[in-house]
């Protein structure tokens, strides 16, 4: 009995154990309420196909989207006094800082990274909702203030993403003071004539859009984003009466000129290499349609010289196209040619018999 118990039994256990079965493997869109599995929502960049709904995206996820090959350089900021008030409310701060880096991987909610974007060098800056709520501490201004510094040393455009709800409430006066402090670094930005581009994503409140969210040379906004400084319920209960339908979401915003433009997430790295380019005064270099510009090997280097010749003569066109379809490219099927029996002719009966 023992060794039906302390080996079969197991191992008969063992097949019909079930699997644990992450919590996070769907995903449930607040919109439309459609399930999308995990992998594909990653894949197109936390955007629903069903409903079109733009999930919150983590700042590793933004800056993979927004260079060149997925390669960045971190942009490392003086870190300041951990908890400076020796705040406490139903925990400690300093035991929710650990809590928050421990589930984040993020040492605070801003992350600031340096490298390309479509061949132009870019300094960018992404908030990230998951660290305590994107919240605006020593740290995180202290991150803003080291971008810009980076992007004066550099002379390259300044991109953030915002998304924050406002101040970090157990840092006190500290935090408020990050208001003046990324102002200050904007205005050395505009006076040495640098882009200052600011994508505002959801939610993007508070304190925050009081100071360097609202200060860009270019504001763009992601679809459906809410974007105020106090929340639509707070002001419905100061001022007494119903707000409009879609009252501080970035639609309503780009009607009324708080934004310049909603930008869809998946056309976003091009419009910001794009706007880049032009307020840098370089020319605007198109993304491949493919991965590589590489040419295909079938095509002959004069013909590759004749095509990038501006201006070229008629038949230098002419005997690059003849080139091009004897080497295989451009060539049209043409369709065989039907062969078809003639037709034998049809005779009367009428006048045969007459004549017969």
């Amino acid at each position: 009995m023992n060794w039906i118990n302390n080996v079969v039994r197991p191992k008969l256990q063992g097949i019909w154990k079930k699997k644990e079965v992450p919590d996070d493997l769907w995903v449930k869109c607040p919109d439309s309420g459609q399930l999308i599995f995990h992998k594909d929502l990653e894949d197109n960049l936390y955007v629903v196909p069903g409903s079109d709904y733009h999930m919150r995206m983590r700042a590793t996820d933004r800056l993979n989207m927004i260079f060149d090959r997925q390669e960045y350089t971190i942009v490392e900021a003086i870190k300041g006094v951990v908890d400076p008030l020796g705040f406490r409310d139903q925990k400690k701060y300093s035991d929710r800082l650990k809590d928050a880096r421990s589930k984040t991987d993020m040492e605070d909610a801003v992350v600031v990274a340096e490298g390309r974007l479509n061949k132009l060098a870019v300094v960018v800056a992404v908030q990230d909702f998951a660290f305590m709520g994107g919240s605006l501490g020593t740290d995180a201004g202290g991150a803003i203030v080291a971008g810009m510094t980076r992007a004066l040393k550099k002379k390259s455009p300044f991109v953030i993403f915002v998304a924050s709800g406002g101040a970090r409430m157990q840092e006190g006066i500290f935090s408020l003071m990050q208001m003046p402090r990324t102002t200050v670094a904007v205005q050395r930005l505009r006076d040495a004539g640098l882009p200052y581009i600011v994508v505002l994503t959801d939610p993007t409140m508070g304190g925050v859009t009081a100071s360097y969210a609202m200060l860009g040379d270019v504001h763009i906004a992601e679809p459906g984003a809410l974007i105020g400084f106090a929340g639509p319920r707070v002001i419905e209960q100061t001022i007494r009466e119903q707000l409009p339908g879609g009252f501080q979401r970035s639609e309503y915003l780009l009607d009324h000129g708080m934004v310049d433009m909603v930008v869809h997430r998946h056309e976003m790295r091009v419009t910001l290499a794009r706007l880049c380019a032009l307020l840098m005064k370089q020319p605007v270099q198109e993304e491949p349609e493919t991965k590589t510009d590489l040419v295909p090997d079938t095509v002959d280097s004069d013909v590759v010289e004749i095509i990038r010749e501006p201006g070229g003569k008629m038949e230098d066109t002419a005997r690059a196209k003849s080139n091009k379809t004897t080497s295989g490219i451009g060539k049209k099927k043409t369709a065989p040619k039907r062969t078809t029996k003639p037709r034998a002719k049809k005779t009367n009966t009428k006048t045969a018999a007459k004549e017969s």
